[in-house]
Parts: structure tokens; sequence; C-alpha cells
């Protein structure tokens, strides 16, 4: 479904070095590293907000590489949700299907499907500066994928929410991915998200993949160091030694 192959970037002092990946129709990848090491710029690449300076993306075997942001059929999700101030919540949402000039009974009619099942049909109407965290986030996720992405990409998502907020929003998220089945790739620092979330996980570390593969094969066969030491692998062996 997407493969990003030997993707390099280079944006001031920062690398993205040879960044290998596959996701499969309707897979859940989650891409999982500390803060600072390029996991924002990676969706920004196959979004098409940067361009790889060597390598390819490919959506269905085509080569999506230098296609404009607007023609690859992408949802984004950013952290702090980039809503607009000056619309109403009903406007944000639908507004990418306004740019594509959907007729207007086909709009009302995704949007009251899509409201109904993020339960934000009470909230169309409000400014989204009048919403709470968790609010503004379900209407961001509205406005993503009411336009039917081929793909859904997540950035850092959850990290702004309180605890119990942010366990509620990850049911919630497992819940729609499992209804919807859209291919999404996810980034964040957390390892209980990436656990709880996610089909396979590609581990990074300063502009590089370190391992990619199931929760079980991260968590039990960690291939560096640094993998073991993020992931907490070396304290549950110390602890599991402790106990002998």
């Amino acid at each position: 479904m997407l493969k990003v192959e030997r993707i390099n970037k280079k944006i001031g002092d920062f690398k993205l070095k040879d960044i290998s990946f596959e996701v499969k129709e309707g897979e859940y990848f989650v891409i999982l590293g500390p803060t600072g090491t390029g996991k924002t710029i990676v969706l920004e690449t196959i979004a098409g907000i940067y361009n790889p300076d060597s390598g390819s993306i490919y959506i269905n075997n085509i080569n999506i590489s230098n296609v404009p942001p607007e023609h690859r059929n992408i949802g984004f999700v950013y952290q702090d949700y980039l809503l607009f101030p000056h619309l109403s919540v009903s406007e944000n949402i639908i507004f990418g299907l306004k740019a594509k000039k959907i007729s207007r009974c086909s709009r009302e009619k995704a949007l009251d499907e899509i409201s109904t099942m993020l339960n934000i049909k009470h909230l169309l109407k409000r400014n989204p500066l009048t919403l709470s965290g968790g609010e503004q986030q379900r209407v961001a996720f509205a406005r993503a994928i009411i336009t039917s992405p081929k793909i859904l990409l997540l950035d850092e998502v959850s990290s702004a929410l309180d605890p119990n907020t942010k366990e509620v929003f990850q049911r919630n998220l497992k819940s729609l991915h499992k209804k919807l089945r859209t291919t999404t790739i996810h980034i964040t620092h957390d390892f209980n998200e990436a656990i709880y979330l996610a089909d396979r996980i590609a581990v990074m570390k300063n502009g590089e993949i370190h391992q990619i593969g199931t929760v079980d094969e991260i968590f039990n066969y960690p291939k560096s160091e640094f993998v073991a030491d993020f992931i907490g692998y070396n304290k549950v062996k110390m602890r599991k030694r402790s106990l002998y």
C-alpha cells in the first residue's frame, strides 16, 4: 500500500538517513522514538510538505515523491490540531470537501455521518477556540477523515491530553480504526501508547530507523542497545534478575 524507499532529507543540521518501510492496506503503523528524532519530518515528507533529497515514496505502486500534497489524498492531524479559528466546527470539518468541490448535499451527509460517529454533533455550531483539548482533537480527526483519505497521518496527537482523557482517546482511536480500517501512520514517544495501538512499530533515533517489527518482536527481541533502553527492556530484565 505505502512504500517508503531509502528517503534522505536534510533540513538545517538535521538529516533523515535512508528511511525505508512498508505499510500494508488497513495497517496501524507506529513510528516510536524520542523527541527531536525526525518522526514528524517523516510524516511531512510522506504528506508532500517536504520533497525528499533522494529516495522514493509509493502509494499502491505509484511514485508520489513529487506529487503536490493536495493531490496525494492523505489526511494529517498535527499535535496542536491546527483548527481554523475564523470558521465554525462544521465549517472546519467540511473544509476539505469544499476544496474538492463536493456538492452541498454530499457534504451535509458526510458531516452528519462523521459527527455522529465521533459524537460531536452538539459542537458543530461552536467556534473551535471554545472547545476543550479533547473536543478539538475529535474535530481535527473529523476534518482529516471526512475526505476518505487513503492514508491517515497522526503526529503525537495525544501528547497534550491529561492521563484520563488520553486513555479514553486511545480507546476511541482503536475503535475508530477498527471501523474504518484506514491505513494509519502514528508517531509517538510513548511506548505504552505504541503497544496498545500498533500492528507494527518502527523505532527511530537521530533520523534513522533502528528496528521494525511487531510489538512482540520489538519488546522481546530488541536489535540494539538504544531500542532495549528506550522501551525499558533492560529495566525489565534487571528486575527479573533481582527476583532470583
